[in-house]
């Protein structure tokens, strides 16, 4: 390294990272990958938007029936796993997003699910009752 006008010398110089431990509100923040979405504020509404869509995915494929009555046992069986797995990784993303702290990316979160399971989930646009509606079984906390 070459010394620097005053003796020392030279480090290349880093940006400071600092991850919150509390809530905080602002755009400048980390969500899900490395300097994402930084300080651009249409990115923070992108992902924003993006955590919002993946909380109300999960209530989708928690509360619809994708496998018709009487299916092949063993393919119902392959699709339920599929749904599984899309279910659990989005929910799990949505999990790490809020790892973030960001005030802003809770509400969405918390407002994606509560319109989900009202949309998808609830009795206000069923049609008829049926004992069994979903393929798979409700996610627990």
């Amino acid at each position: 390294m070459a010394p620097s006008t005053n003796g020392d010398m030279a480090m290349p110089r880093m940006k400071k990272h600092f991850m919150h431990m509390t809530f905080f509100w602002g755009k400048d923040s980390e969500i899900l990958f490395n300097q994402w979405p930084g300080e651009n504020t249409g990115m923070y509404v992108l992902a924003l938007v993006l955590v919002f869509v993946m909380s109300l995915l999960v209530e989708l494929l928690s509360s619809t029936r994708f496998i018709k009555p009487g299916s092949n046992h063993f393919v119902a069986g392959l699709v339920q796993t599929v749904i599984h797995l899309l279910r659990v990784g989005l929910s799990f993303l949505v999990m790490l997003a809020l790892m973030s702290f960001n005030g802003g990316v809770f509400l969405v979160a918390v407002v994606g699910h509560a319109l989900g399971f009202f949309i998808f989930g609830s009795n206000a646009f069923k049609k008829k009752e049926h004992d069994n509606d979903f393929d798979l079984p409700p996610m627990h906390c």
